[in-house]
């Protein structure tokens, strides 16, 4: 099952994909894609849902970010070995863990502004996690029961604001837009094998990253149980699980965005973003 939000800003209401990719309305049985609405027992109600009883959604809207009012946007750094050796750095023992606020999240189409006087705004390709249930504790063969869905996720990044102004890396994340997140949360049924999943982004047609979920220093699994030991996961989180090589910061001389450039995006069954990158000019 892949569902989507579709809508203007703020005013998004929940729809599923059918078979011919129509997105098909589904506000009469849920209000929206939430933390209340993302559990188990509500997946599965909705999957009985025979989506051509559902209406159309209005052609042309605007695709929303797949899941709204998430309690957390944790992420990882540092997680597929040929990113770990394009920065230069020593692949780490234990996942690099951030956090992203929920502030950055928009929609898989939405155009980006960058940060304010950003020079050094960055690309991440990002498989991304969706949790279903609350999970606490867990074991690695637990963790894909937590799952409620995959979804793509660029986790942009300003780098001066991340690296060069005092070493906390949620800064250089969090600005609004950064995050964009979808266009679908596709249940686990339809993601058999989430390490073998091949990621890709293009800057202007041209081909930044080409990897795959197989290079991940640190399996969904094994992310999923180690968050859970040192916070709980609740339902409707979401977790950017890394990025391969090929970010602009790898490049020799490394590489940002500029005022104008596109993006385009997209994960193996997950869908594409696709936007263009503007800079802001200030009042």
């Amino acid at each position: 099952m892949r569902l989507v939000r579709f809508g203007n800003r703020g005013q998004e209401r929940p729809g599923l994909l059918d078979l011919e990719g129509a997105v098909r309305d589904l506000s009469g049985a849920i209000d929206d894609l939430t933390p209340d609405t993302l559990g188990s027992e509500s997946l599965q109600r909705l999957k009985d849902i025979d989506p051509q009883s559902l209406p159309l959604a209005p052609a042309g809207d605007r695709i929303g970010p797949c899941v709204a009012k998430p309690g957390k946007f944790v992420c990882i750094g540092l997680n597929y070995h040929d990113h770990a050796v394009e920065t230069g750095l020593t692949p780490p023992s234990e996942p690099v863990v951030f956090m992203k606020a929920v502030s950055a999240i928009g929609g898989p189409y939405d155009d980006i502004t960058l940060l304010r006087g950003s020079s050094k705004s960055d690309w991440e390709v990002e498989l991304g996690v969706v949790i279903g249930k609350r999970a606490h504790y867990i074991t690695p063969d637990q963790a894909l029961d937590a799952v409620a869905g995959f979804c793509l996720i660029n986790d942009l990044s300003e780098r001066e604001w991340q690296i060069e102004r005092g070493g906390n890396w949620s800064k250089g994340k969090s600005a609004d837009g950064y995050g964009p997140v979808g266009p679908w949360l596709v249940t686990p049924d339809e993601v058999p094998e989430p390490q073998s999943l091949d990621l890709w982004l293009e800057r202007n047609g041209e081909t930044m990253q080409k990897g795959s979920t197989a290079d991940m220093i640190f399996p969904v699994t094994e992310l999923i149980s180690y968050l859970s030991q040192c916070m709980s996961l609740n339902v409707g989180d979401i977790i950017a699980t890394g990025t391969p090589a090929g970010v602009g910061l790898g490049r020799k001389p490394p590489a940002f965005l500029e005022d104008g450039d596109t993006l385009r995006l997209g994960i193996t069954g997950l869908g594409e973003q696709s936007y263009r990158v503007f800079a802001d000019s200030g009042p």
